[in-house]
């Protein structure tokens, strides 16, 4: 059973959110918080698998907590569900370390198997949002920081690269195995080399990156 910790300000979108994964065999709500400090001390005692945060929340928010969690030694993976519009905080959520990122009107179903493929050590992100985020982050590119993706780049091999690229198009490792006619465990290595020689944290990160850089 995977352990799940449902973080939100809204008692309805909580008790939603619980009743929907609730239902499912292999998810088990072990708790719900009002805030990021109480999903803190949850997280300590309930040790839940994954937590489910919301951004803007009193007494702490979503980012705060997101970044609290992952200072730990055995952090929950994290997946981030907002309403993106009406969020100034997303990206630093990403860079925080959360390891999926959802919008609030995401279907039931795509949330279930969200949580699963982060479950995996898939990170999980929207197709939706992450086009969203990608457009926000091109207009605000300068020239500085596309020289630095570029120069970050670089220290790729051209199979890295063409693997962060695909990762950048959002696709899971085994579709991008599919599409570069690669083995999923030769991906998975891939990935995780380009994670280290980007010194990067999920896969928002790499598609940051490949953008800025213009190497679609």
């Amino acid at each position: 059973m995977t352990r799940v910790l449902v973080v939100d300000d809204d008692p309805l979108v909580r008790s939603a959110l619980s009743l929907m994964l609730g239902g499912q065999p292999d998810l088990d709500v072990v708790g719900e918080a009002p805030d990021g400090r109480v999903a803190i001390a949850l997280t300590a005692k309930l040790r839940p698998d994954i937590v489910l945060m919301d951004i803007r929340m009193p007494v702490l928010g979503g980012l705060e907590a997101t970044r609290e969690l992952h200072r730990r030694s055995d952090p929950p993976r994290v997946i981030v569900l907002t309403t993106f519009d009406a969020d100034e905080h997303v990206v630093g959520a990403l860079a925080a370390g959360a390891d999926g990122f959802l919008l609030k009107d995401t279907p039931p179903p795509e949330i279930v198997a969200a949580i699963r493929t982060v479950v995996a050590g898939d990170p999980m992100l929207s197709p939706t949002a992450t086009r969203t985020l990608i457009e926000r982050l091109r207009r605000e590119t300068g020239d500085d920081r596309v020289a630095s993706a570029r120069t970050a780049l670089q220290a790729l091999t051209d199979r890295e690269l063409d693997v962060a690229r695909e990762v950048g198009h959002g696709l899971s490792n085994a579709e991008i195995a599919a599409r570069l006619h690669l083995s999923v465990p030769t991906v998975k290595a891939h990935v995780s080399r380009v994670f280290d020689k980007l010194q990067v944290t999920n896969r928002v990160q790499i598609a940051i990156l490949v953008h800025d850089a213009g190497m679609e």
